[in-house]
């Protein structure tokens, strides 16, 4: 890896969507999948459209937006199944 990498990555740790990624794969590992499936489902068909589809508010579709994207990119930047911060 090379020398400025490290520190750049480091960098994108110290964000609210990294710690709500973190934290929610930390806390709820068996709804991960899910919550990403819903997120991906929710860029497709639009905010609006999946909520009235589910039946809940805007609101709530959007907070399980932010969620499975904050999920992405804390396994973007953290790697999947690997130690934090890469060696």
């Amino acid at each position: 890896m090379e020398a400025g990498a490290g520190s750049f990555l480091e960098g994108l740790t110290d964000t609210g969507l990294y710690s709500i990624g973190a934290y929610f794969c930390d806390q709820h590992p068996d709804l991960v999948e899910e919550v990403v499936a819903q997120s991906e489902a929710i860029e497709q068909l639009g905010l609006v459209r999946w909520a009235e589809q589910d039946g809940i508010e805007v609101e709530q579709a959007f907070q399980t937006l932010m969620t499975g994207l904050a999920i992405r990119y804390f396994k973007a930047v953290a790697g999947a199944g690997s130690e934090f911060p890469p060696r």
